[in-house]
């Protein structure tokens, strides 16, 4: 019979409690904690936070913690509108931005936990280099050999609508980190992000590389680690379709052969 073990430090311990200096409206909050410099496992961290002293939302509740409870929990944001993508993370299981998650659309305990399936930094902070790296090798700019004309390189209407559902993107690593393709493969596999992003230039009729692009994605890991379970889908915080802009590109490498 087969045994498996979970590497050293992996299992997460229940942690310790810490109750709000005000208790008008108290609610409980679990979240994830790891510190790399203790050499300690990961815990689980129980705070019940009064929710009249802070905003709505799932990271006005980690402000709260982090001002006023321990200062020590550490974790991403930035614009507090979902445009930045910083604070994404796993939220009662579901990966999403934590600055538009309300806590009262949440029932029961509120379990925030960094997105699944990336190394932990620290706490709540999962370690993007290899999600950027991979970003960057799709090179997300225009090119173009043509001659650069006197103003900005124009496109109609139609061809502009065509890029609605991709350049919304914003990075956040919601769509990539729930899929299982990208989880068991992100080394070779360039993820739903990705590889939405990557098709954002492809269908832009201003850059003149489309052709180089899909050569460089004609990858049986790559591209072809996609079975469309739709997770990416289902996870982007932003409404946005990855698994159909990677549909558009098989379609488009078939059209070619």
């Amino acid at each position: 019979m087969a045994e498996f073990s979970l590497p050293a430090n992996s299992l997460v311990q229940k942690g310790k409690n810490f109750k709000d200096s005000s208790s008008r409206r108290l609610r409980s909050v679990q979240v994830y904690r790891w510190d790399p410099d203790t050499g300690e496992n990961p815990r689980v961290d129980t705070f019940e936070v009064d929710m009249e002293a802070c905003g709505p939302m799932v990271l006005d509740v980690l402000l709260r913690i982090k001002n006023s409870i321990d200062s020590t929990l550490t974790f991403r944001r930035s614009c507090r509108e979902g445009i930045c993508g910083s604070c994404s993370m796993n939220i009662n299981g579901v990966n999403t931005l934590a600055c538009t998650t309300a806590a009262d659309d949440i029932k029961g305990k509120i379990k925030v936990y960094p997105l699944p399936h990336m190394s932990v930094i620290k706490d709540l902070v999962p370690d993007m280099n290899n999600f950027y790296a991979q970003y960057a090798s799709i090179k997300p700019w225009l090119q173009a050999d043509s001659a650069a004309p006197d103003t900005e390189r124009l496109q109609s209407q139609e061809d502009r609508e065509k890029l609605d559902g991709l350049y919304e993107c914003i990075l956040c690593a919601c769509c990539s980190t729930s899929c299982p393709s990208y989880w068991w493969n992100s080394d070779r596999y360039l993820g739903p992000a990705a590889l939405l992003q990557a098709y954002r230039w492809i269908a832009d009729s201003r850059d003149e590389s489309a052709g180089e692009r899909l050569d460089e994605l004609d990858d049986a890991f790559k591209l072809y680690r996609c079975h469309t379970i739709m997770n990416c889908t289902n996870a982007c915080p932003k409404g946005l379709n990855p698994a159909k802009a990677i549909g558009e590109i098989k379609q488009t490498i078939v059209k070619r052969k």
